[in-house]
């Protein structure tokens, strides 16, 4: 079934579906030192599918102009199509929509949907290990015309004339040339970043601001009341200082940089996070570099280019639980950020809002698929190891399958970004796991104050979520485990139990007020030796992360 909740939570205040931040875990504002920021798609939100189409035409021609046929021209890019999160097989040229384990929900061969005997002959356990030999996740809101163009590709040499498929089924062939889909990906790639790095999109997009960005007033608003409330804020962006000043300058004003205490461009996301570079300054009146490497403290007014992380923690002095860092990108912004430095996370989705269209609009759908399942489930009602009689499913497994495909159309041709049917997506599961919040913009932060306990809503499991607290267990098991352990406690200590996360806030935060009524002739040592023990806390934090294989689909990297 597709439950809310087994508690109640309608009786809880709620803002407006557009305007919420949605919660993973447990995140406190008020203890959020800085807040950082990354600029593509989220301060700079770009309007779509204007941006899609206008990058799609650029890497369409790149590909001509490298050799492909002018026929490509004739590709019109399709929004309602390509979704966030899937799966490139670029040994079968598959798109897949996967969940979190790699099982395959979705798989999809140029424009033609896979039946499931077809997905088995490909993956006989209808499963695929993620792999960097076989698999490119299409992770980022700049890939979705990329997802789009590799469909294209593959219908269109599948279905030339000019081409037959070899017989491993790994690409085409036209006489002695062979053409494999893994060709054609690394093909589409390269267009792809040339596209960015070369062609004139950016120039574009800086030539035709109304057309592509969105000029939200959220912007000066949310970042001029982080700074009414003392916190410093930061812009970590991958994009150089000239674009970088452009799409700024039109948001927030030609003083830009003064709504920020540090700025980075050129950061180089995720390498930022690993090794990074060195930071250097950047001439704002040239856009060159500065020669020299930049030692001293991040100066506000003044535009940096590369560092690292470490380096960055170094010069501003900050823990990883004093960061938040808002982006749109799970894998630059949002995995590395939270697994390599423990910082807060806030990934930024605007999908949300055609989701909770969908979701709130299409209730009919849901509550379908919630009573087949219950149809579905009466059908083994009493049944035990004794019966030897299956019941016929058939017919509602058949039902399931159409009603989920309905849903699927509501979102778009491949489905929803977050699930398929009652089974969420890798990408969901990626959200889920890296993002301590989330929400359509990161302007939504102003319908909530500064010092907002965004608290997470009870995580229920399996045997939690379906059976009811009304529910009645054996005598034998009704054994009151929990008046033993009060009795054992109070011999033991007065203290109750507590959650650590937010007695330790509370510890932390009492600590420094402590502090600041010693006097000052100790004041020196202790605040070296707090200094000491941050340190020592931020190394046992990052030896704390377990970093699997990156072929490992539970590490989802």
């Amino acid at each position: 079934m597709l439950p809310t909740e087994s508690f109640d939570y309608q009786t809880l205040y709620k803002r407006e579906p557009s305007k919420r931040v949605f919660v993973n875990r447990n995140l406190r504002l008020d203890k959020i030192k800085f807040f950082g920021f990354d600029m593509d798609y989220t301060l700079a939100e770009y309007k779509s599918p204007a941006l899609e189409e206008m990058t799609f035409g650029l890497v369409v021609q790149r590909l001509i102009d490298i050799g492909y046929p002018e026929q490509f021209k004739k590709f019109k890019y399709n929004p309602i199509f390509p979704v966030r999160g899937l799966w490139f097989d670029y040994h079968y040229g598959n798109l897949l929509k996967v969940d979190g384990f790699g099982n395959i929900l979705v798989a999809v061969h140029g424009f033609n949907f896979l039946k499931p005997n077809e997905i088995e002959e490909c993956y006989p356990n209808k499963f695929l290990h993620l792999s960097d030999k076989r698999v490119f996740v299409l992770n980022t809101l700049f890939n979705l015309p990329e997802t789009y163009l590799l469909a294209c590709l593959v219908d269109y040499f599948d279905n030339s004339t000019d081409y037959q498929k070899t017989s491993d089924r790994t690409g085409v062939k036209s006489g002695e040339v062979v053409m494999s889909y893994k060709s054609i990906f690394q093909d589409i790639r390269g267009a792809v970043d040339w596209v960015h790095s070369s062609s004139d999109m950016k120039k574009n997009i800086l030539n035709n601001l109304d057309k592509y960005v969105v000029k939200d007033s959220r912007a000066v608003e949310l970042l001029t009341q982080l700074r009414a409330a003392d916190r410093k804020t930061f812009l970590l962006t991958n994009s150089e200082y000239s674009y970088t000043n452009g799409i700024m300058s039109y948001i927030l004003g030609d003083d830009w940089t003064s709504y920020f205490d540090i700025t980075v461009v050129d950061a180089r996301k995720p390498l930022w996070f690993a090794e990074g570079t060195v930071f250097r300054e950047v001439n704002t009146r040239t856009g060159a570099l500065n020669i020299g490497i930049h030692t001293g403290p991040l100066r506000k007014g003044v535009v940096y280019s590369g560092g690292s992380c470490d380096a960055f923690r170094r010069l501003v002095k900050c823990r990883g639980k004093d960061v938040l860092y808002i982006g749109d990108h799970i894998f630059g912004d949002v995995l590395r950020s939270k697994k390599t430095r423990g910082w807060k996370t806030f990934l930024v989705v605007p999908e949300l809002q055609h989701e909770l269209t969908v979701w709130t609009g299409k209730r009919t759908l849901f509550e379908r698929l919630g009573d087949l399942e219950v149809a579905l489930a009466n059908l083994y009602k009493d049944l035990d190891s004794k019966t030897k009689q299956k019941p016929e499913i058939t017919d509602i497994i058949g039902d399931i399958r159409n009603v989920t495909y309905e849903m699927d159309q509501e979102y778009g041709i491949i489905g929803s970004l977050f699930r398929s049917g009652s089974r969420t997506t890798f990408f969901a599961t990626q959200v889920e796991r890296y993002a301590d919040i989330y929400a359509s913009s990161c302007y939504n932060l102003v319908h909530y104050p500064t010092f907002y306990f965004f608290r997470a809503p009870m995580n229920l499991m399996s045997h939690e979520r379906t059976v009811d607290h009304y529910s009645t267990m054996p005598d034998e098991a009704k054994d009151n485990i929990g008046q033993k352990v009060r009795g054992w406690s109070q011999m033991m200590s007065k203290s109750g139990t507590f959650c650590y996360e937010e007695e330790e806030e509370e510890v932390s935060s009492n600590s420094e007020n402590d502090s600041s009524h010693d006097h000052s002739g100790s004041q020196s040592h202790r605040s070296d030796k707090k200094d000491s023990h941050a340190d020592l806390r931020e190394t046992l934090n990052d030896c704390d992360v377990l970093v699997p294989s990156e072929g490992h689909v539970d590490d989802q990297s």
